[in-house]
């Protein structure tokens, strides 16, 4: 074997072992972004018990395992969310489910958001936590 093809299969074996590269949720078209884009991903199973509970629900993504609520950016900002929630600024997907991301709610309107505070009080509600700003505080 010459130089070529041992760095060729190189390649080819470290494509084969690397994750997937991230992949950004997309908007439905005409949506517009005035504040920036983030995510906030939850079990599947919470996602109905949450829909239900929110005044106003934005676009939702699925990819099995998880709900993917957009948000607007930096909505992580003195919020400590739930641990069953992970947070993703930009909307990216880090670590993909078993298929891409399927929209699955999209509001009316042009503007993607579910408000932040609603979407985190009724995750801490659906999961038994206490949210951030009620806890004790020690001194």
């Amino acid at each position: 074997m010459d130089l070529n093809t041992l760095v060729r299969l190189s390649r080819r074996r470290q494509r084969a072992g690397a994750p997937p590269p991230p992949l950004r949720l997309d908007l439905p078209e005409g949506m517009t972004e005035p504040l920036g884009c983030d995510a906030v991903a939850v079990p599947a199973a919470l996602g109905p018990r949450l829909m239900s509970r929110l005044p106003r629900v934005g676009c939702v993504y699925e990819d099995g395992p998880r709900w993917w609520w957009i948000v607007p950016a930096d909505s992580d900002v003195a919020m400590e969310w739930p641990a069953a929630a992970a947070y993703s600024a930009g909307a990216v997907v880090r670590d993909g489910g078993p298929r891409r991301p399927v929209l699955i709610n999209r509001p009316d309107g042009d503007v993607p958001y579910t408000p932040p505070i609603p979407l985190y009080l009724a995750l801490c509600r659906a999961t038994g936590t206490t949210p951030g700003w009620s806890r004790a505080c020690r001194a």
